[in-house]
């Protein structure tokens, strides 16, 4: 009997790294094989990179870490894979690229693994490829929105398929390389996006008649997803300052309501991969006092805006 499930390790590792952008040799072990032993993923990666699949730096300042990418070859390869092929089109990453953008990158693969074991532990569903780094959005012109990653997670029993609630959430992952008023302005970045109607497509010999239409965000997500703001690359005063910049981009009446109808919550890496991300170590924008679940949907008692109201409800 023809084993047709052969290769499907291979697969899952390729696709990763297509899907990550890049991981190193322990991350991409956790993400798509903890129950064996990691020399095997070690053979694998060898494997694929003796197809000219994938390729690796060596980090000298990290204790010789490899970092594992996919070469142009891989992508074009796993581009036209099923589970990759609805997702913008991905640009293969060169040695040069991936030394650049390592500490960053690592980071978000390390985010993306945290929320993949946090559901294996609780039972639920989120599973390697349920994380998509840098998601395009655009916004008319040459604006764009473009998250550090989406994520896509299940509520429910994994194992016997009960119909939990599906979340979703534009992930940013801040290592302080920026100031924070800098990165209090993605929230209206967002805040656009939410609003982003596009222009009526005029096709030619029709004349022009003005047609229904509806933001863009909707044709990919039947809920706006929430926004979750991870903080890492400086002490608890520094992080203190950009909690208090992202309340203050929160509160400010110009954003149109948007904090009131989409999540936005901040936690400190530390606390996330130390007690996982379901844990309540998520600040509310709003809130910033208060700690929550990112799954929270309960109320928020915080200030009111000018014409709000006084309590903020979290949709699921």
């Amino acid at each position: 009997m023809v084993n047709v499930d052969a290769g499907g390790g291979d697969r899952l590792a390729l696709a990763v790294l297509v899907q990550y952008r890049m991981a190193t040799t322990q991350q991409l072990h956790l993400l798509t094989a903890p129950g064996v032993r990691i020399e095997q993923t070690r053979r694998r990666l060898g494997e694929l990179r003796s197809e000219g699949l994938v390729d690796h730096i060596t980090l000298a300042q990290a204790g010789r870490t490899r970092v594992w990418f996919a070469t142009g070859y891989g992508v074009r390869i796993a581009s036209a894979w099923p589970e990759l092929r609805d997702q913008p089109r991905r640009h293969a990453a060169d040695r040069t690229a991936v030394r650049l953008k390592a500490g960053h990158g690592l980071t978000v693969t390390e985010v993306g693994l945290a929320f993949v074991q946090d559901a294996r532990h609780r039972g639920e569903t989120c599973r390697p490829l349920d994380w998509i780094a840098e998601v395009h959005h655009p916004l008319g012109g040459s604006e764009a929105v473009i998250a550090d990653a989406l994520l896509y997670y299940r509520r429910g029993d994994a194992d016997h398929g009960s119909g939990g609630a599906m979340l979703r959430a534009f992930v940013e992952v801040d290592r302080a390389t920026m100031g924070p008023e800098r990165l209090a302005a993605k929230i209206g970045a967002y805040a656009r996006l939410h609003r982003y109607v596009p222009a009526p497509a005029r096709r030619r010999r029709q004349p022009f008649t003005q047609q229904a239409t509806e933001e863009a965000w909707k044709q990919h997500y039947p809920l706006f997803p929430r926004l979750l703001f991870i903080l890492d690359g400086t002490g608890p005063a520094g992080i203190e300052h950009r909690v208090r910049a992202l309340h203050a981009a929160a509160t400010d009446t110009a954003l149109y309501g948007f904090p009131h109808e989409v999540p936005i919550l901040t936690a400190a890496l530390a606390d996330l991969l130390r007690e996982g991300p379901s844990a309540p170590v998520w600040r509310p924008a709003l809130a910033p006092d208060q700690r929550v679940s990112w799954m929270h949907t309960g109320r928020l008692h915080c200030p009111s805006p000018p014409t709000g109201p006084p309590t903020v409800r979290i949709p699921g």
